[in-house]
């Protein structure tokens, strides 16, 4: 049973934002003190990405791993209303995967950074390390920190 009363819990839910989250700020500020430039939130490109690397044709999503289901220990799932939990994941990881593929298709490259590789002492600047140098590789998607994709789907 959850511990917070659903109308609370409604209300933190609807708090939560959607740009320039803590983690997103925290690496933007990373990258640029590396020498990165980039634009935020293109309205043009699917998924409307958090940050873009025209230079590199390149998209970062930066995810909560809670909403958008790493797998960490920060995707834990609601013990009420389960089936409506289970169907929001469910829809959300499925959206991020249509924009990832079109923007592939697109000829974008695509790089997702989850919120627990940027959270803590230092660790949006070795996450920001971390996408400095793989924007200098030819790879059309990846992960940081790496993928944990056999946890996500059993937690779907």
């Amino acid at each position: 049973m959850d511990h917070v009363h659903a109308t609370k819990r409604s209300e933190m839910m609807r708090s939560v934002g959607q740009k320039n989250t803590k983690p997103e700020v925290l690496l933007r500020s990373a990258l640029h003190l590396r020498g990165l430039r980039f634009r935020l939130h293109r309205k043009d490109l699917k998924g409307r990405p958090d940050i873009v690397f025209p230079k590199y044709r390149t998209c970062m999503f930066v995810h909560g791993c809670f909403w958008h289901r790493h797998g960490c220990s920060r995707s834990t799932t609601p013990k009420s209303n389960s089936s409506f939990w289970h169907d929001k994941f469910r829809a959300n990881v499925a959206r991020d995967r249509r924009a990832v593929d079109e923007l592939l298709a697109a000829g974008w490259r695509v790089l997702t950074v989850w919120e627990c590789g940027i959270l803590g002492k230092g660790r949006a600047e070795e996450a920001a390390a971390f996408v400095r140098e793989w924007l200098k590789t030819d790879k059309r998607e990846g992960e940081y920190p790496f993928p944990q994709a056999s946890i996500r789907s059993s937690t779907m």
